[in-house]
């Protein structure tokens, strides 16, 4: 029973990753196409401003804090029948369609305000914050498509669906990607910033985002219910898991929302390198971290339904030893790599050298917190599986107040890199106070091993990241700084970092690196 639950979570990832390989190679196709168009300018720190308004809203009512408190209930009323699973599925759309709605029609209709609130340093600059404003308006509808596509993903994973809402996010790329292409001339020919064209993508592009989902679902037996009762039993259970979650991540927002307001009294085309950063640090992020979180939600929730405590332990060192396996070497070489790989993928078009060298800085210091942030919804899935959302949101507070401290007093001497580096802080400090409670859900752990084998994976890892960076840098003075110089001799020699990395892993004596590449790849 045991090898077939830990194959189930190897298989749900497996499923996942793939899903979400597609999805982000074309984020970054997305990224790479919005570099080379706008480059690092104020359209491009207007756009990300104006964005990131709905992007804070959207963690409030969807991802995260969704999935933490529905699909713990959901598997609870699936095991009852599947009219309890659709009449809770459906009430809680219902819910978010109006309550989302209303919110998003608030915040087109209040963009003006909205967009002098978040981005207060623009108001220097009256012609940016009013078009901040007007990309506010646009985009703010990728708020109710993507929280209706957030439900969407809770369905199938309850339903141990991983690829589908994996793979769903590719779409909301693909529209990011041509919408803007398409409008490019059409807007430039007229006098018009482009920029717009950007905002119509994200918008089109959280609506395929949900659509895409939507067959699936029903092929998953779902049938819709025109069902809205907030005095419900089970209802009332997801508020009463949602509310904490939403709390606690609305701290988090605020610390985001308050690190905008920072950055928007930084240089100019700060919040664009830092935007650029964050988009490569959420590929292995999203690959593997938020992989076996979302796989993991559903699995704990089971076992605890089932009162199996000691079998809530084993999965969740599993899951814990699969995580930093698969996020602390792909970080650490990554933060090697990161001039190269941030050269690659942007520096085409308007985006300069300089631009690439401040957002591979901010690179390595946003790589530091991938494997932190990763386990962080490892951990926070167990207290979620037990239907406790206040520690995770008490933890969160606790992270938020180091973080703010800290911005605050290193802003002035390193910049906008400060941001990074303490996000990457507050993780550990979040994950930490999270471990220190987590015997009161399932006992006492034996934690040293984890504490070890993270230990010997980050030493393993500093090696093949470091021997690999040494022989990129000798390769180079040969073969030139030329596009494909470059992106043959990353590829090579980051391919060699990996093959170090799985040697030396076997003669080192950690069994887990061949147990789990063999699992991961096992069909």
């Amino acid at each position: 029973m045991e090898d077939k639950s830990r194959e189930d979570l190897a298989r749900g990832v497996r499923s996942f990753t793939v899903g979400t390989t597609i999805s982000r190679l074309l984020g970054l196709v997305r990224e790479q196409v919005f570099a080379s168009l706008f480059g690092s300018s104020r359209s491009t720190d207007a756009f990300n401003a104006a964005f990131r308004i709905p992007n804070l809203l959207r963690d409030l009512f969807a991802e995260t804090s969704l999935s933490a408190a529905f699909v713990p209930v959901l598997t609870e009323q699936k095991t009852k029948s599947k009219k309890h699973e659709n009449l809770l599925a459906s009430n809680i759309f219902n819910t978010l369609f109006l309550v989302v709605g209303l919110l998003t029609i608030l915040g087109m209709i209040f963009c003006r305000p909205v967009a002098s609130l978040v981005a207060m340093g623009f108001s220097r600059i009256p012609e940016k914050l009013a078009l901040t404003s007007s990309l506010t308006f646009i985009t703010f509808p990728f708020l109710l498509f993507v929280s209706l596509a957030a439900w969407a993903m809770s369905y199938h994973n309850t339903e141990g669906s991983f690829f589908v809402p994996s793979v769903a996010p590719a779409f909301f790329n693909v529209f990011s990607i041509a919408v803007p292409l398409a409008l490019f001339g059409w807007y430039t020919s007229r006098g018009g910033d482009p920029i717009y064209g950007a905002a119509i993508g994200v918008t089109f592009g959280g609506l395929m985002q949900f659509l895409i989902q939507v067959p699936g679902v029903f092929r998953q037996g779902y049938r819709y219910h025109f069902y809205l009762n907030w005095r419900d039993p089970q209802f009332k259970k997801v508020m009463a898991l949602f509310v904490p979650v939403a709390i606690g991540l609305a701290g988090s927002r605020i610390n985001v929302f308050v690190n905008t307001i920072l950055v928007s009294y930084q240089a100019e085309r700060s919040m664009s390198w830092l935007n650029y950063a964050y988009r490569i640090m959420h590929l292995p992020l999203g690959l593997f971290g938020i992989a076996v979180g979302a796989v993991a939600l559903p699995r704990f929730s089971r076992l605890v339904i089932e009162n199996k405590s000691e079998e809530v332990q084993i999965a969740f060192k599993d899951s814990l030893k699969m995580v930093f396996f698969l996020t602390v070497p792909s970080s650490i070489l990554i933060a090697f790599f990161s001039y190269p790989v941030t050269r690659l993928i942007y520096q085409h078009g308007r985006f300069t050298a300089a631009d690439t060298l401040a957002v591979s800085q901010a690179l390595i210091l946003y790589t530091l917190g991938i494997p932190f942030i990763s386990a962080l919804r490892n951990v926070a899935s167990v207290f979620y599986a037990h239907q406790d959302s206040k520690a995770p949101m008490y933890a969160s507070f606790i992270s938020i107040g180091v973080n703010l401290i800290l911005n605050l007093s290193l802003m002035k001497p390193i910049g906008f890199l400060a941001f990074p580096l303490y996000a990457s802080l507050a993780s550990v400090v979040n994950i930490l106070v999270l471990m220190r409670w987590l015997p009161r859900k399932i006992g006492r752990l034996d934690l040293r091993s984890i504490y070890l084998y993270f230990l010997n994976l980050a030493l393993l890892s500093g090696f093949a990241g470091a021997a690999g960076l040494l022989g990129y840098k000798v390769v180079l003075k040969y073969l030139g700084h030329s596009f494909l110089a470059v992106l043959g001799n990353t590829i090579f020699w980051g391919s060699i970092s990996l093959i170090i990395f799985y040697f030396g892993g076997r003669l080192a004596g950690i069994k887990e690196v061949e147990a789990f590449t063999r699992r991961f790849l096992k069909r």
